[in-house]
């Protein structure tokens, strides 16, 4: 929950991996006058999910690539009028979390604690391909300051 102040906009920024669901809910305090708009949209600017004049409502958007999306809060009050803040509640859930395991063990016929072993299968699952990408991002990373610690040593030698 956070307070968003006439005419301004916050963004919130998160990671996603690529073919990842995120759903979210959202609830604005109501302010006669002012109106709150909000828009997800990708790095690339890219609108993932849009909806204007809003007070209480859902969303969701699947990610195509590994990237980071971020949802704006836009605040709209009328020159003529003072606006005060407004409140707003956000919750999102993106992979794993957004699954019904309730659903899936009507369907399976499971019982409550095999359903319970699937979600907590599916959540280490979900944490080592995590930890996977978080390594591979570390080996880009490395790779990439010690090219940069190179090009000090080329140029300081090319210009002898």
């Amino acid at each position: 929950m956070f307070h968003l102040t006439p005419n301004t906009q916050k963004c919130l920024k998160e990671d996603i991996q690529a073919n990842q669901l995120v759903m979210g809910e959202y609830e604005v305090s109501d302010v006669p006058g002012q109106v709150i708009d909000y828009i997800a949209r990708d790095t690339k600017g890219h609108i993932l999910s849009q909806k204007e004049h809003i007070t209480k409502g859902k969303f969701s958007f699947m990610s195509e690539v590994y990237d980071t999306y971020e949802i704006c809060f836009i605040s709209k009050v009328p020159p003529q009028q003072r606006g005060i803040s407004q409140e707003v509640s956000l919750v999102t859930k993106k992979g794993v979390e957004t699954k019904s395991y309730e659903g899936i063990g009507e369907a399976s016929k499971l019982k409550p604690l095999e359903v319970d072993l699937k979600r907590l299968e599916d959540l280490s699952d979900s944490i080592v391909r995590d930890f996977a990408l978080m390594r591979k991002r570390e080996e880009e990373m490395r790779d990439t300051n010690g090219d940069i610690l190179k090009t000090p040593k080329t140029i300081h030698f090319l210009n002898y």
